[in-house]
């Protein structure tokens, strides 16, 4: 349900869990199903029908033909999702992609009009078989040309985050659920206006922002996808890139809906996929119980009592901003590395460098002599390796 009402313009008008004891392979549901829901789609006057698993290629093209509906699987809902939601280059092309390869496996429903049609001579080839070939090459060609726009986008974005590895800052991931509140969140930390609705996937694309800590340390926030439950296999690849912001992370905010019946599924959910990710089991990870504000009163304030007494858990209201002050605390205090003494020396020449020490905060002392600056700083190893890959 939540899935269908996360596209603009759609009524839901009914839902039904359909037992199936045995799958049909030509119409997923028996004969006598298929018949009573084609009634009941004809009383509520239904255009498009959602089914919440993997429907067949062949099963689609037969309910469709039957009940005179447009039928989408969860696979392909999600990715109409996306599409709706996708606004950077990377986003458009990582769906566009993911949906070729969704559509390639379905070309059957796309040419019952061709049955006339003979692919070869005499009874050689079934029908269509012609045009479905070709748009398989069609497709194919339309694959190999967004991988290569994708793989300068990629290039780009490595350029990017190479840079981003030269800047003194930390970068502290928001991950969770989708619909978990981690824009919201990252709103409340960054004073930025991302968009954030009560809706599935309202992040497509990664987001990142400087956030000034109580210490005064500065840090990086990126706002990334959410997760759901059975991704669909094209999306995880398309999306693997978009996620890999994660893996450059030095702190995880793992953001949970606590006020939701299934926080503890979803929560396994986005653990499984940082898993599967290959995310450091040595990266710091901070849960945060994110929508106390829809709790009752008594089991909020249980909550905010358990967040002092349990290491890595922080509850917190992004909406009210309740408990988000230890938060910031606690992300200060997690990224405070021990810091190293050290002597630079720079010709005067080299301003940039200069600059980017003092921007870090690191310089103690500067004294200038006869062939440059010598530069006293106090700096994590973090830094160090920064500064010397500049």
């Amino acid at each position: 349900m939540a899935l269908a009402g996360a596209l603009p313009d759609i009524e839901v008008v009914g839902a039904d869990v359909v037992r199936l004891p045995k799958v049909s392979p030509g119409t997923l549901f028996g004969s006598g199903k298929v018949a009573e829901l084609k009634a009941r789609f004809e009383e509520l006057e239904v255009d498009l029908v959602l089914v919440d698993g993997a429907v067949g290629p062949v099963q689609q093209r037969n309910l469709e033909k039957e009940w005179n509906v447009k039928l989408l699987d969860r696979t392909g809902l999600i990715l109409e999702i996306f599409a709706d939601r996708a606004r950077t280059r990377e986003g458009v092309l990582q769906v566009e992609l993911a949906a070729l390869s969704y559509q390639r496996t379905r070309l059957v429903r796309a040419w019952t009009h061709l049955e006339r049609q003979r692919g070869g001579f005499g009874f050689v080839g079934g029908p269509g078989e012609t045009q479905i070939e070709a748009d398989r090459r069609a497709i194919d060609e339309e694959v190999l040309k967004i991988k290569r726009q994708l793989g300068k986008v990629v290039k780009t974005r490595e350029l990017h985050r190479a840079a981003r590895r030269k800047v003194p800052f930390p970068v502290v991931a928001l991950v969770g659920y989708t619909n978990a509140g981690k824009s919201t969140l990252f709103n409340r930390m960054t004073g930025a206006d991302v968009l954030a609705k009560d809706m599935l996937f309202a992040t497509l694309d990664p987001t990142m922002r400087g956030v000034v800590l109580p210490s005064g340390k500065k840090v990086i926030l990126s706002d990334t996808v959410g997760f759901i439950s059975d991704l669909p296999t094209q999306l995880v690849a398309a999306f693997r890139a978009t996620l890999e912001e994660v893996l450059e992370a030095d702190l995880i905010l793992h953001v949970r809906d606590i006020a939701h019946p299934e926080t503890e599924e979803q929560a396994e959910d986005v653990g499984e996929i940082l898993e599967s990710l290959g995310v450091d089991e040595d990266v710091p990870l901070f849960e945060v119980w994110n929508k106390i504000d829809l709790l009752a009163p008594p089991l909020r304030q249980a909550l905010l009592v358990q967040d002092a007494r349990t290491p890595g858990v922080h509850a917190v209201s992004a909406i009210s901003g309740a408990g988000l002050d230890g938060l910031l605390a606690a992300i200060g205090e997690a990224l405070d590395e021990e810091r190293i003494e050290d002597t630079v020396d720079l010709p005067f020449s080299d301003g940039r460098r200069r600059a980017w020490l003092h921007e870090a905060g690191v310089v103690v002392t500067e004294v200038s002599g006869e062939d440059g600056l010598r530069l006293a700083v106090r700096w994590t190893a973090r830094q160090r390796v920064a500064f010397r890959a500049l």
